[in-house]
């Protein structure tokens, strides 16, 4: 299962339940917990931004350190402009990065595991999770 960044954000902060619930549910079901490397490039954007910058660095080294990270390379980029280009034709365009992890997803059969739901669901083929 692919984790999206507004779950990782929640995992940080600590202060949802539903979030240590489900984190719970994937461990007793031994679900790999994975990310792709765009959703690694948001959360060390955040990290930067924040003004606790090394608090927020250190529990985002703690995370990944956790996880199994996909690469972002030629499938994903094809992949990531074909559903772009769905998007654009439709009127329904979200975000590049979720288009990217999405992408990634779809490439590699996976789910992905979000708060962000109705962006998500725009996107054909893609197995959504939500908690």
């Amino acid at each position: 299962m692919i984790l999206d960044t507004t779950f990782l954000i929640d995992i940080i902060r600590g202060k949802d339940e539903k979030v240590k619930q489900k984190c719970i549910y994937l461990d007793n079901k031994f679900i790999t917990k994975s990310i792709s490397t765009i959703t690694l490039m948001e959360l060390w954007r955040g990290a930067e931004m924040n003004l606790n910058s090394k608090k927020e660095k250190k529990k985002v080294i703690e995370l990944i350190e956790s996880l199994l990270i996909h690469p972002f390379n030629v499938k994903e980029a094809k992949k990531a402009a074909e559903i772009e280009s769905f998007l654009i034709k439709k009127g329904q365009m979200i975000d590049l990065e979720d288009i990217m992890i999405a992408a990634t997803a779809i490439t590699r059969n996976e789910s992905v595991l979000t708060r962000n739901v109705e962006h998500f669901n725009r996107i054909p083929n893609l197995k959504v999770d939500s908690y």
